[in-house]
């Protein structure tokens, strides 16, 4: 703490929690100019609460961007969003119960995926083979299995664009912390730290099954997953502390952070993986993922840790969320609100002085998830996949490391992969838990 303030670090810590920030509805009409409907991308969302929501109003700042239709099984959420959308734009979109039905229109150009974890595997393929490119929410998937036949898919329609919603690689401090990183200065780098601790998740109340809301189509909803009585800590946003449809903040909040270290370190799969924790500050709550967890990746020439925790916001370097990279001599320190360098110290002829120099703080510049949705629609209007931050590969990478650490976490032992294989090494129970596993009818898309 002698080389910064208290209250600097407060403040950027603060600013690192926050996601972006998107103008009120009234201030979207406002801005929006008008377009030429031969200029236009026509969009389409499928799950239309939380994060599609938010991508949305990011994609309609864009004038020549019109929502064209909705689809999502809560008719509650149908209604709502439409009146904003109209709000919006000035034009009411068409709405669907069934996303499927929705992608028989010629007209619409791009969807944006927002549904459940236990989705997007379905859903971005039925909108490949529609001829539609695509916004994905992360993680890519909720299985190794199903990343791995999402870019079989993409390979199979690779006219189309597809950008996962890991919004921070459109980050400008991020991307001049990473030329910091390969610059060498750092040093030798063997310890890369990846965190989310989420002070303001409180305990999720166990709650009795109940009967759906009207107007939801539940059976819908479950698609692939297991059937289950209705209950109403497993929908909406809760969803994601479920096994069935998702994998609790190692793939929530994990995705991002390991995206950016593993980028930075030019690496993709580990070698090996081990994960220990649980739930350890809500044992009685109703949720399934944990709550508290460290799991340790192995890649050739450094490890890296991920740790989370909810209930508490004191995470490294006093910051609640981020990435270190360990150098032997600097480390630097990165989130969302910016990035620093704290140096290694040595002594020469008697005198301490630090072994690379020090630079002020960098702090954020910009607002990325617009600039993350900004590139989408560029790509498409300019044919070029080079202007997506986040293709498919680049969001398979994270959400399969991710699912990793899970799984080491499930299996409770180091478990090791074979890259080549795409497997991990003689281990049957590791290698059932990449399985998507797909129930009540549905089938898993061909790779």
């Amino acid at each position: 703490m002698e080389r910064r303030s208290f209250i600097q670090k407060t403040a950027l810590s603060a600013l690192g929690a926050g996601l972006f920030t998107l103008p009120p509805i009234e201030l979207l009409a406002q801005q929006r100019k008008r377009v030429s409907a031969n200029d236009k991308l026509q969009l389409g969302v499928i799950g239309c609460n939380g994060m599609g929501w938010s991508d949305l109003r990011s994609h309609l700042q864009l004038s020549d961007v019109e929502c064209v239709a909705l689809a999502d099984v809560d008719q509650s959420v149908l209604d709502k969003r439409a009146v904003d959308v109209e709000k919006i734009q000035g034009k009411r979109p068409a709405l669907y119960k069934d996303y499927r039905k929705m992608l028989e229109n010629k007209d619409l150009d791009a969807v944006i995926i927002g549904t459940p974890d236990h989705w997007h595997c379905l859903a971005l393929t039925d909108s490949l083979s529609a001829g539609k490119h695509v916004y994905c929410e992360k993680p890519l998937a909720n299985s190794i299995e199903e990343c791995n036949i999402m870019l079989s898919a993409a390979k199979r329609y690779n006219n189309k664009m597809i950008q996962v919603g890991q919004w921070q690689r459109s980050g400008s401090h991020y991307e001049k912390a990473i030329e910091y990183v390969r610059s060498g200065k750092l040093g030798n780098i063997r310890l890369v730290k990846v965190w989310a601790y989420q002070g303001w998740m409180n305990p999720v109340p166990v709650r009795p099954d109940s009967a759906p809301p009207a107007g939801v189509d539940y059976d819908l909803w479950l698609g692939p997953a297991p059937k289950r009585a209705f209950n109403p800590n497993r929908f909406h946003f809760n969803f994601r502390w479920f096994w069935d449809y998702a994998g609790g903040l190692m793939t929530d909040w994990g995705v991002h952070e390991i995206d950016i270290a593993l980028y930075a370190m030019n690496a993709k799969a580990p070698k090996s993986v081990m994960a220990s924790g649980g739930k350890l500050a809500y044992p009685d709550d109703a949720s399934e993922t944990p709550d508290t967890l460290q799991a340790i990746f192995e890649y050739d020439g450094f490890n890296m840790l991920w740790e989370h925790a909810t209930g508490i916001d004191g995470g490294n370097y006093g910051k609640t969320e981020g990435i270190a990279f360990i150098g032997n001599n600097a480390t630097l320190v990165l989130n969302r609100g910016g990035w620093e360098i704290h140096p290694e110290t040595e002594t020469k002829d008697g005198i301490k002085q630090y072994k690379v120099a020090d630079i002020p703080d960098q702090g954020r510049n910009g607002d990325y998830l617009n600039d993350h949705t900004r590139g989408f629609v560029q790509a498409i209007k300019e044919n070029n996949p080079a202007l997506l931050k986040c293709g498919i590969e680049t969001g398979s990478i994270a959400a399969i490391n991710a699912h990793m650490g899970n799984i080491a976490f499930k299996t409770g032992r180091k478990i090791y992969w074979d890259a080549t294989k795409g497997q991990f090494k003689n281990d049957t129970e590791a290698n059932a838990l990449i399985k998507a596993n797909y129930r009540n009818g549905w089938k898993l898309p061909v790779a």
